[in-house]
């Protein structure tokens, strides 16, 4: 009697990462009615990883109004695990890239999620796990230390708008008001690039431009960042801009290494290790995961490299859109064999409305 685990990341814009188990679940058990399956969808730390965590942990999800990136009214939730006073927070529920129709650099804030970490706070959280992939802002976290009580300040001592323009304009930081039930929480957040803060592979030349930024956004932008990591340094007496992660979802992953003494860590094991994915995986003779596009990037850090870490001596396959990554590379990796959907590489608006048929059909293609 066969054994398949099944552990794909969402493929982005389509499918969620519980739509891919169940398909692939429901094609197997057709073909092969004995096979024992187990589900874990998983994520890196951006969009659907608390849905992912839920599924495999259960918890509660907690609801609340946030502010959307550009300050709208928004629905977003936290999930609490039951019994250990550990909350996970996806920043992408509040502060998204995909919650806006038309995206801003200079104005997109992270203030929503700031108000999910203060609302995980208020239900007696002593742990939090954050995860940051997915974002809207470029705005180096001050918009959620900002809904934690900070306050940023301009020449004339005048409080500022946290948004990325406005980083430029920062003259000086007030932590007085900053909430104190921070301090005894243990923070780690959920993490797959390793930029600085500033500089040409920073938040703002390798991130701002997909979230709407002009050349000159970037360049104002970068500025802003390198003002408010000085500005930072004084009142920390340490640099943490050149840290792994810093760079993370529009340096808001600086603020919480640097402000909330948070560990960053690879989003990916974070969350295999919290879905007991080592036992879970325990003499399965075929390990399935995936995601929307399998590219090199993805073999450093993203759902099948953070798998196929865990694999070794396993058969691995990826179920994927869109293959890119060579032999070798896969082969390095641990990935012996790759199944694409889109097979063709179809433009992404001719297929997005057949996704899932075409993930039923690469579905059948699976032997085991």
């Amino acid at each position: 009697m066969k054994k398949v685990l099944i552990a794909p990341d969402s493929f982005k814009g389509t499918l969620s990462s519980r739509e891919v188990c169940t398909v692939v679940s429901e094609v197997l058990k057709k073909k092969y009615p004995d096979v024992i399956i187990k589900e874990i969808p998983v994520a890196d730390g951006g969009e659907g990883t608390a849905e992912a965590i839920y599924h495999s942990l259960g918890g509660e999800r907690v609801y609340l109004r946030v502010k959307s990136p550009l300050g709208r009214e928004i629905d977003a939730y936290f999930l609490l695990l039951l019994g250990d006073k550990t909350a996970v927070i996806e920043s992408a529920l509040a502060s998204g890239l995909t919650l806006e129709e038309k995206n801003d650099a200079l104005l997109a804030s992270s203030y929503g999620t700031g108000q999910l970490i203060k609302a995980a706070l208020d239900k007696g959280a002593e742990r939090l796990v954050i995860g940051i992939g997915g974002s809207a802002m470029t705005d180096g976290g001050t918009g959620c230390l900002a809904a934690l009580g900070a306050r940023f300040l301009d020449k004339e001592g005048n409080p500022l708008e946290p948004c990325g323009k406005n980083l430029v304009r920062i003259k000086s930081i007030d932590l007085s008001g900053l909430d104190k039930r921070i301090t005894d929480c243990k923070i780690t957040v959920l993490c797959d690039v390793k930029n600085p803060l500033y500089g040409k592979n920073g938040a703002a030349y390798i991130f701002a431009p997909q979230k709407g930024a002009t050349e000159r956004d970037v360049e104002l932008l970068n500025e802003g960042l390198m003002n408010f990591a000085g500005k930072a340094q004084a009142i920390l007496g340490e640099d943490f801009s050149f840290c792994e992660g810093s760079g993370a979802a529009g340096g808001l992953g600086f603020s919480l290494r640097a402000f909330l003494k948070a560990e960053i860590k690879s989003g990916i094991d974070c969350v295999l290790d919290l879905c007991n994915f080592e036992r879970e995986s325990e003499n399965a003779d075929l390990v399935i995961t995936g995601e929307g596009r399998l590219d090199s990037q993805s073999l450093m850090g993203k759902v099948p490299f953070g798998v196929a870490k865990r694999c070794k001596g396993r058969r691995l396959l990826a179920l994927v859109g869109i293959s890119t990554a060579t032999k070798e590379e896969l082969m390095k990796a641990g990935i012996c064999e790759v199944v694409e959907t889109n097979s063709l590489h179809l433009p992404f608006d001719e297929i997005k409305h057949c996704a899932k048929d075409m993930l039923y059909a690469a579905a059948e293609k699976i032997k085991l």
